[in-house]
């Protein structure tokens, strides 16, 4: 069998930002991303909320002020 031929023993997946196929493997250092710059471009997504996660809020939005000092929040 050709190197051509030979199957890789680590699955491939495509990069979520670029769509590159990234061999998912201790030699790619920024998988689940191609890249260092496919990995920031994400994560800046995720800062300037692109990206979110459906559901509803856990908790209500409340200032600091409206907290009761008195009671223990956990």
């Amino acid at each position: 069998m050709s190197s051509k031929n030979k199957v890789s023993e680590h699955p491939s997946v495509p990069c979520p930002t670029c769509k590159k196929p990234v061999e998912w493997s201790g030699d790619s250092p920024f998988r689940p991303f191609c890249s260092e710059r496919c990995k920031l471009i994400d994560l800046g997504e995720w800062a300037r909320e692109g990206h979110k996660i459906p559901g509803q809020p856990v908790y209500d939005d409340v200032l600091s002020d409206d907290l009761d000092p008195t009671k223990t929040r956990h």
